[in-house]
């Protein structure tokens, strides 16, 4: 498994990648939120910004030489702490690929890759993304970590 910085010319690809995780996703939304446009698609916003805002960092998972998913960093600032702090703002493995502790590996490496304070948050009735997270965090952090809230939703902190 390795992780692969998506270039600006690869946008489409993750564009196109990004609509298989948002349809995933959606089953977790309620009715209103996340539908599609006009055009059927569900059109990530903030998919721009990965070229056009710093402390933002998109990777393709790449398994096998083959497109695995794709994982989304976000670097927030905060005026009253110097360490650095991240979130996973997006986290995707294919299905055909989950299960197979690809995810865990693509986590592990963007943990060594980002050394800080990290908040990591998913849909309360994403049940699977809940018991992924807390057991490689706990794996990752022997343990030492701490669950919060982040924009309303369940979330741990830790540090990597």
């Amino acid at each position: 498994m390795e992780l692969l910085k998506v270039s600006y010319e690869q946008k489409t690809v993750l564009r196109n990648l990004m609509e298989l995780y948002q349809y995933d996703m959606s089953q977790y939304e309620a009715e209103s939120e996340n539908d599609v446009n006009e055009f059927g698609l569900y059109d990530y916003k903030y998919l721009d910004h990965y070229w056009t805002e710093e402390g933002r960092y998109p990777y393709f998972v790449i398994q096998s030489g083959k497109l695995a998913g794709f994982v989304l960093v976000r670097e927030i600032k905060t005026a009253r702490d110097f360490t650095r702090n991240y979130s996973m703002a997006e986290f995707f493995i294919l299905k055909k690929y989950r299960k197979q502790a690809i995810g865990k590996e693509a986590a592990f490496k963007v943990f060594e890759m980002f050394k800080g304070k990290w908040s990591i948050a998913w849909l309360e009735k994403n049940r699977s993304a809940q018991a992924f997270w807390t057991k490689i965090i706990s794996e990752y952090t022997i343990g030492e970590y701490s669950e919060t809230t982040f924009s309303g939703n369940p979330a741990i902190e830790f540090n990597a």
